[in-house]
């Protein structure tokens, strides 16, 4: 009697209880809903729908799904509950993408990193290496200039090498980049050799990437996680993960924004008033401004579309993007379109998935003369910098005011240069699984990648350059023995086609309860060519304003033709073993045998082995400390970023038909190795509020590949070999983390998050003394200012150590007993200062009140000094009293008009600055007030760009990265006429349908 009443009264207060599960994008299919305290549950099916039956009247029901976070309703007699799930930050986290595979943060032996989407939405980045700037421990992200797809250096734990890439491997979707430039850098040079227009560098290799198509970036940064890359991981990995369709209904997402920015930063020249009274020579006009002649304020618009679905065996993703930049300097900027593709099919129940990923994207690029290594007359900004503010750029006829071959008129110049540069982007892949079993799984990938680029330059012969856009040749009609033969064209095609062929074979099982194997071996196979040309002419006629399709045609025209085929193969063994003990221990061991063609034929293959430790100290507890990980790797890794066939003897054709020999070959080239090794720990306190991660670490890298002279052994004057030297760099340092949820409520959240790294870098056990750091600019020919040398961090200063001025105005400096002297007596001096920040930090925020949310974000360098080559080549007295413009510090200071510019410690710099990155306010609009639009939600947003900066530099700007090198030898923190960086707001709208 007693059961039937209890089943009744349970009949009578059970019910069906039915609804729908969504995220932010729409239904979710394959969520979780159980009654809590029970074994009764469902799953939604592919519509987000789900049913579950005799629940009872006040049963708790309890939603979860990955990525997302868990949300118990009380049912309280509802027969329907429909329920909106909200993004987990902490469960995002959990799952990091690394080498070959993925692992959960919290087994992780080695120090990786990871951020999503959600860190870098509504952020203004051209390149995905930019929304790392801040966000990682021990990355830094240097802009070598503010031009739109200018070039970046990515530095993963500093530097370590001192002539090969110190740049990071990139892997998208499991296809490892080559790392070289996708479109051809140089320029217009000149052939007398007096004076130069100078080069300028390729364009940035990751602005093919449309960043609304990335899913996470991974930072592999230790030995532990980089050296199943083997020969290509000393500088650490990035691993770009791209999006996948998520909705199980169709999906259609668009997004656009507009951008507006303006000059930040000031060189600080004189108006034509202020030079008027500093005594300069007044020319009577006072129409001129520098910004005015060759800067305007920026603009871009930007817009994509992306289309998703997933069914049962089957998700596609589809998206294309649109963006048109107008930079701040006038002919500046770049225009991108592109294009990618996911999809993934699945067969025999699951046992065989096919992914397949495109992406494709066209880039054009609009510069002007922006050359990094010109003399005082062959850049655009200088020649605008120093024209005098009183002198009119047109004469009353409209036509152009010409001083002179060696003065030139900037605005002149500007319309006289043309430089385009059109490039097309392929990366493709195919990646096929095999479930052999439920323990063993097969892989298969191929992947490619393949750019074409071609870029024009010309200077019209209207404009008259002495000794650079000119060449002096024989003239044999007449007895005039010399011809002058104005403007110039170049056109360069690059073209690259690489392949990858990736086979592993992966083992996952539970052995026992206290035993966990997960195994991974591997064969890969790369391919890498390159081939390109270039053409050039030099001498046309003054009414000739198209030269770059009649390049060959001119008067007198010298003609030159070149090219050029490269070929780089790899092949690698690997595998990997991770065991788990007893949920507590983790070892990860790792080994690689990687070959490669780059190498001389006795050092053809190297290994490079690792091992990582982790011990869970605390594990899913509760209270004050909810997870503690000691961490602890070793591993050897390889750096091959440097020239291919430098193992082999070189040749070439001179001017003169001569054969010289470019290169001497050696048999016994080895890769550089790096040997590193780290302790780390993680954790997650206070009720998992409050995470972060701490860490040591020391890199020694031996056999640094440089060239070096040698006898020559074929026809031709001596020429160098490459080889490895003798010497160790070392780098350490340490890293941490932190982040906390001040506030994780239902409608309010508010977290804050922080980096810091702190570096160290010095040569050991070297003999030599390498320059680097070339300086351009009147006077300083010749000139450097930075050395690789030992017991000192790498690229030191090395100068004059400058004191004042004496009674005459001329510079005193230090001789080598550290007395006052002339420079006559002077002695250059190698200075305890280095150009590598010793500190970097990060700091960013987050605010959410129901829809409203705010975002800042913040990052700077310290510890550094930077060199101005700008004010060494152009602001000083001799150039104001010779009718040139400077800063009005120059033009009022003690120098005499005579003193010689030499480089010293005059122009070099502290570093420190703090910059804010970025702060965005959004609003995000959902439910029913869209539903007559079909939408499902809005976002309107609007994102601010370095608004300000904190740093006591003169100079335009201190985040700074002119390439300055010497002969193949890096440089670092040095200014010379660098593109002023910009500050921009931007206004978008997101909408999903």
């Amino acid at each position: 009697m007693v059961f039937l009443t209890v089943l009744c009264t349970s009949m009578a207060y059970s019910q069906d209880v039915s609804g729908t599960v969504s995220d932010a994008s729409g239904p979710l299919p394959g969520a979780s809903i159980l009654v809590k305290g029970t074994s009764i549950g469902a799953q939604t099916d592919f519509d987000g729908k789900f049913t579950i039956r005799n629940v009872g009247a006040n049963a708790v029901l309890v939603f979860t799904y990955i990525g997302l976070k868990q949300q118990e309703v009380n049912v309280a007699g509802k027969t329907t509950v429909n329920i909106i799930l909200k993004e987990d930050s902490a469960e995002l986290r959990e799952v990091v993408v690394i080498g070959y595979g993925t692992v959960r943060k919290k087994d992780a032996t080695g120090a990786v990193d990871q951020i999503g989407a959600k860190d870098f939405d509504n952020v203004a980045a051209p390149s995905p290496a930019q929304l790392l700037r801040g966000k990682v421990a021990g990355v830094q992200v240097t802009q070598s200039s503010g031009e739109p797809g200018g070039g970046i250096s990515v530095r993963v734990r500093g530097n370590s090498s001192i002539r090969s890439g110190n740049g990071p491997l990139y892997v998208i979707d499991g296809v490892p980049l080559d790392g070289g430039n996708v479109s051809a850098g140089g320029g217009l040079t000149s052939n007398s050799g007096a004076q130069d227009l100078g080069s300028s560098s390729a364009r940035n290799p990751l602005n093919f990437i449309n960043q609304n198509d990335i899913e996470s970036i991974s930072v592999l940064k230790d030995a532990s996680s980089t050296a199943i890359y083997g020969s290509r991981g000393a500088n650490g990995v990035i691993v770009i993960t791209t999006k996948k369709g998520k909705s199980a209904e169709p999906q259609l997402s668009y997004s656009s924004s507009v951008t507006f920015s303006k000059k930040a930063g000031n060189f600080g020249v004189m108006s034509a008033d202020q030079f008027a009274a500093a005594g300069g020579d007044d020319q009577g006009a006072r129409s001129y401004n520098w910004e005015d002649a060759v800067l305007r304020n920026g603009f871009s618009m930007n817009h994509d579309l992306s289309f998703s679905k997933t069914g049962e065996n089957s998700n596609t993703r589809l998206s294309f993007g649109a963006s048109n930049t107008d930079g701040i300097v006038k002919n500046t900027g770049l225009d991108k379109y592109s294009a990618s593709f996911y999809n993934s099919n699945e067969f025999f129940g699951g046992a065989l998935k096919v992914e397949s990923r495109v992406i494709y994207t066209s880039l054009k690029d609009e510069t002007t003369l922006l050359s990094n290594n010109a003399g005082y007359i062959g850049n655009l900004i200088g020649t605008a910098l120093y024209w005098n503010p009183t002198l009119p750029i047109y004469n009353t006829d409209g036509s152009y005011n010409v001083i002179s071959t060696s003065y030139l008129n900037p605005v002149q110049l500007l319309d006289a240069y043309k430089d385009y540069t059109n490039t097309n982007k392929l990366l493709g892949s195919i990646n096929t699984t095999w479930k052999i079993n439920s323990h063993l799984k097969y892989q298969f990938l191929f992947g490619i990648e393949s750019s074409t680029s071609t870029r024009k330059t010309q200077l019209l012969p209207s404009i008259q350059i002495l000794n650079t856009a000119q060449a002096v040749v024989p003239k044999a009609s007449d007895s005039d023995p010399t011809i002058t033969k104005y403007g110039q064209a170049a056109i360069a095609n690059q073209n690259k086609f690489n392949k990858t062929f990736e086979h592993t074979l992966n083992y996952n099982n539970d052995i026992s309860d206290n035993f966990n194997l997960d195994a991974l071996v591997g064969y890969s196979y790369y391919d890498y060519t390159a081939d390109g040309n270039q053409s050039s002419g030099i001498g046309y006629d003054a009414s000739q304003t198209n030269l770059i399709d009649n390049i060959e045609g001119g008067l007198q025209n010298e003609f030159r033709v070149s090219s050029y085929r490269n070929r780089v193969e790899l092949q690698s063994y690997f595998g990997r073993v991770n065991a788990t003990l007893f949920k507590k221990l983790i070892v990860t061991g790792t080994i690689r045998a990687d070959g490669s063609t780059k190498l001389g034929v006795n050092n053809k293959y190297d290994y490079f082995p690792s091992v990582g430790v982790a011990y869970k100290v605390v594990d899913n507890a509760e209270g004050l400390v909810n997870d503690f990980k000691l961490r602890g790797n070793y591993g050897i890794t390889g750096n091959q970023e440097f020239a291919p066939n430098s193992a082999i003897a070189r040749a070439s054709y001179g001017n003169n038909g001569s054969l010289n020999l470019d290169s001497n070959s050696n048999a016994d080239l080895r890769w550089e190795t790096t040997k590193s090794y780290g302790v780390g720990a993680d954790f997650e306190l206070i009720n998992n509020r409050l995470t972060g991660s701490l860490d040591y670490f020391q890199r020694d890298t031996k056999d640094l590949i440089f060239p070096v002279p040698a006898a020559a052994t074929q026809p031709g004057p001596p020429s160098p070999r490459f080889k490895n030297l003798p010497g160790n760099l070392i780098n350490k340092g340490v890293e941490v983390a932190l982040s906390y949820k001040i506030i994780d409520s239902e409608n309010l959240s508010w977290d804050i998050s922080g980096n810091a790294s702190f570096l160290k870098n010095e040569m050991t056990n070297f003999a030599g003394f390498i320059s680097t750091g070339g300086l351009n600019g009147q006077g300083l020919s010749g000139a450097y200012a930075q050395v690789i040398t030992n017991d000192k961090p790498i690229y030191s200063y090395y100068m004059y150590e400058w004191r004042g001025y004496d009674s005459a105005g001329n510079s005193i400096y230090a001789d080598a007993a550290g007395n006052d002297t002339g420079l006559g007596t002077a002695a250059k001096k190698l200075l305890d200062k280095q150009p590598l920040p010793k500190i970097n930090v990060g700091f960013s925020t987050g605010l959410n009140f129901k829809g409203f949310d705010a975002s800042a974000s913040f990052y700077g360098a310290f510890g550094h000094y930077i060199y101005n080559n700008t004010t060494n080549a152009y602001f000083f007295k001799g150039a104001f009293t010779g009718g040139r413009n400077v800063t009005e510090e120059a033009a009022t200071s003690a120098q005499a008009a005579g003193d010689p510019n030499s480089p010293s410690t005059k122009f070099l710099e502290k570093g420190d600055f703090l910059r804010m990155g970025n702060l965005t306010l959004g609003y995000t609009v959902k439910g029913n007030s869209l539903d007559r639009f079909k939408i499902k939600s809005a976002r309107f947003y609007v994102n601010a760009s370095n608004l300000f900066i904190i740093t006591s530099y003169s100079g335009t700007d201190p985040e700074v990265d002119t390439d300055k090198q010497l002969n193949g030898v890096p440089s670092a923190g040095i200014e010379y006429l660098s593109y002023p960086r910009d500050k921009s707001v931007s206004v978008g709208l997101n909408v999903t349908f």
